[in-house]
């Protein structure tokens, strides 16, 4: 499949970033995309749709949400001082809904009558089925049996949001797996369905469009920073496929002057003078070798063309799409969105990756000191913003986006922390469900 090469006014190429992004699909689907493209851009210059996107921001999602100044961590760490994005505060539990509701009210205003959605750890997946329930659009979820299995309480929830989701069984069973079966039904049905894709990838438009919805949360921590006469010395979010960290990140960016291409400079004038820091943590799971991690960009990937769109991708030597590992279901997708690969190939954006380990080990820390659980994803972003804390001095300031909470992964972080306990806890259920039964 070769490029389509989307020209803007301004003379660059829209939706490329450096040498990535593109819209890199097949013929059943460019003119679906051309017509999503051309509905994004006047729905973004229409008054009206910001204002109904703000109204559900404040009464359906609950923003602004907070910025928690971490006093007990800052201290227990000893060195610069640490802030936390509440974003798991957000309704249904992650920043994911601030794009679900920007798309989903798109497709209402194309005409759209259903709606179908990919997830891997399910808060994308939850978020599309609450909005859709919210907007009363029939809604389709592909997830695969892997994260099924480990995310069964999002399962659960969407479920009950009437939504439907379909179990996908090929590949590794997992994030990729679902895109790939989420791209066939939209090239099938794309005349009355819209595909929500949870995170800043994917062909042209659907990085600027993620980022665009999700920039609010970056939008006001720089607010909440301002008023309270604070600095950010460094910025740190988790990076799946990204869109937590690229709307987290949006303010602190310098960007294109509607030419389409966008540049990886920083907000105050290129190389150099790049402040704050902003770190991207990927996952490094079990540890370097091949299919134990999901680190594109601090790790083995490489440039290459995946579900329409070109990035850093985790290849082996044929082309073919590697496996990986993370504990955290929303982290162990092979690439990462075009902007945030260019913002690392440009040096704006520095890459560091997290264990499994080193993540429930920040999951614990902050239950212990404040009182909040990061979801395993953020947890990952969590770790890194201790490391940077002890490394800085006190008058810094690390700003980490706790893009979820940790509800749904009470299944993964329960067996891993208190094996035996929880262990008996799933028997005795088990055997008060046999009981009932009888």
């Amino acid at each position: 499949m070769e490029a389509v090469d989307q020209t803007s006014s301004g003379g660059g190429r829209a939706g490329y970033f450096g040498q990535f992004g593109g819209m890199y699909v097949a013929e059943v689907l460019r003119s679906p995309l051309d017509g999503l493209a051309e509905a994004f851009e006047a729905a973004r210059r229409d008054p009206l749709f910001w204002q109904e996107m703000e109204d559900l921001r404040e009464q359906y999602i609950g923003r602004p949400t907070p910025l928690l100044f971490a006093e007990n961590a800052t201290r227990a760490l000893g060195g610069a001082q640490i802030y936390i994005k509440l974003e798991g505060l957000a309704n249904t539990g992650a920043h994911k809904i601030n794009n679900a509701v920007g798309q989903a009210l798109l497709a209402r205003r194309m005409g759209k009558k259903r709606i179908i959605a990919e997830t891997g750890a399910g808060q994308h997946g939850l978020a599309t089925a609450a909005v859709c329930a919210k907007m009363g659009l029939e809604c389709t979820i592909y997830m695969g049996e892997v994260d099924i299995a480990r995310q069964r309480p999002n399962v659960f929830m969407m479920e009950m949001f009437g939504a439907s989701v379909v179990p996908v069984r090929s590949g590794s069973r997992t994030l990729k797996d679902a895109v790939n079966e989420a791209l066939r039904d939209w090239a099938a049905t794309c005349e009355n369905t819209h595909y929500i894709i949870g995170s800043a990838l994917g062909p042209f438009p659907y990085p600027d469009m993620v980022r665009e919805f999700q920039s609010v949360v970056g939008a006001e921590t720089k607010e909440q920073l301002l008023t309270r006469g604070v600095t950010p010395s460094v910025l740190v979010a988790c990076i799946g496929g990204g869109s937590n960290a690229i709307g987290f990140f949006s303010p602190y960016l310098d960007r294109h002057d509607g030419s389409g291409e966008h540049d990886g400079s920083g907000e105050h004038g290129g190389p150099g003078q790049q402040e704050p820091r902003l770190i991207g943590v990927e996952a490094g799971g079990r540890g370097p070798a091949p299919g134990e991690h999901a680190a594109r960009m601090g790790g083995q990937g490489v440039p290459g063309v995946v579900h329409g769109y070109k990035s850093y991708f985790l290849l082996d030597p044929h082309g073919q799409v590697q496996e990986t590992h993370s504990i955290s279901a929303g982290l162990d997708y092979p690439g990462i969105g075009p902007e945030l690969a260019h913002l690392g190939e440009t040096g704006r954006l520095e890459f560091r990756s997290t264990t499994d380990e080193e993540a429930l080990e920040a999951v614990r820390f902050f239950a212990r000191h404040e009182g909040v659980v990061f979801a395993l994803e953020s947890a990952h972003a969590g770790h890194q913003a201790m490391c940077c804390a002890r490394e800085l001095s006190p008058d810094q300031v690390v700003v980490v986006n706790m893009s979820g909470r940790g509800d749904k992964d009470l299944f993964i972080t329960a067996r891993a922390m208190t094996p035996g306990p929880w262990k008996r806890y799933l028997l005795d259920e088990a055997a008060a469900i046999s009981r009932e039964e009888l």
